[in-house]
């Protein structure tokens, strides 16, 4: 009774596999690199543009000391065909074993606008990635996570939100009103996915990040003042850096999360 149970293993990802979507940039890589950081043996990165991947890939493989590697697939969440097609690549080549421990549904769209002109595409990709996307790849890889999870130790799904599904932080030309409900819907999908998927040994969580410096984020940071104003608007003064994105996802992947289901809202 001395002392915690494993407690150097608490935060380590040794031997999981993990798949991020849009994890070439920005928050997913940032995931991407924590988690090899963390010993994660495989991180798979996805997003549509193979360039981006390949330059990803190397990068995330440099890290000094890391045990596991990067990899990445070439897909689409945005539509149903190129769920599809990614599990089949997937099936065939980095997921041959059956078993995936981690999905991080990252992969975002966004554009702001007036709410009585923005245009109807605009709305319909919004909702295709931010929505459907995580929606239909979270229903195809629900067998390779169970394959991996177990009572202790359960698979994971974590779904990369926005504070702007909980609050209105922004209206008028600045609004990004697709956004927000899209985001607003991840989380009820969090909410329905982990009371839905815990029989089968995988717990869902989300992640709300506020601000963070990324290529979705900047152009709205600049309108604001850019990023020292825009921190100084923040209880802590100051945005989010990568280490607080890392160490969230680090948290609710490894087995110091384990018994955490739909209750991390982790507003960032």
């Amino acid at each position: 009774m001395a002392g915690v149970p494993n407690f150097p293993s608490l935060f380590s990802l040794d031997g999981k596999t993990a798949l991020i979507t849009g994890g070439s940039t920005g928050i997913g890589y940032d995931i991407a690199a924590g988690f090899l950081q963390a010993g994660a043996s495989k991180v798979i990165i996805a997003s549509r543009k193979e360039d981006g991947l390949k330059s990803a890939v190397k990068d995330l493989n440099s890290i000094s000391g890391i045990k596991g590697k990067a990899v990445y697939v070439v897909g689409n969440v945005s539509t149903m065909e190129g769920v599809d097609a990614m599990v089949q690549a997937l099936e065939a080549g980095e997921l041959k074993d059956g078993k995936l421990h981690v999905l991080v549904n990252n992969a975002g769209a966004s554009w702001a606008g007036l709410f009585e002109t923005y245009d109807d595409w605009r709305t319909a990709k919004t909702f295709d990635v931010n929505v459907r996307g995580p929606f239909n790849l979270t229903r195809r890889m629900v067998r390779f996570l169970a394959r991996a999870g177990t009572s202790t130790d359960p698979a994971r799904i974590i779904n990369v939100s926005s504070v702007g599904g909980t609050t209105v932080p922004h209206i008028g030309e600045n609004g990004a009103i697709a956004y927000a409900i899209s985001k607003a819907s991840m989380h009820h999908l969090s909410r329905n996915l982990a009371l839905e998927l815990a029989p089968q040994h995988i717990t869902t969580n989300t992640i709300a990040p506020g601000w963070f410096p990324t290529r979705l984020a900047n152009p709205a940071i600049e309108k604001y003042g850019g990023i020292d104003a825009a921190g100084a608007d923040n209880p802590l003064g100051r945005l989010g850096i990568r280490e607080d994105m890392a160490g969230v996802a680090i948290y609710l992947a490894s087995k110091a999360g384990a018994y955490v289901n739909d209750e991390a809202k982790a507003k960032l």
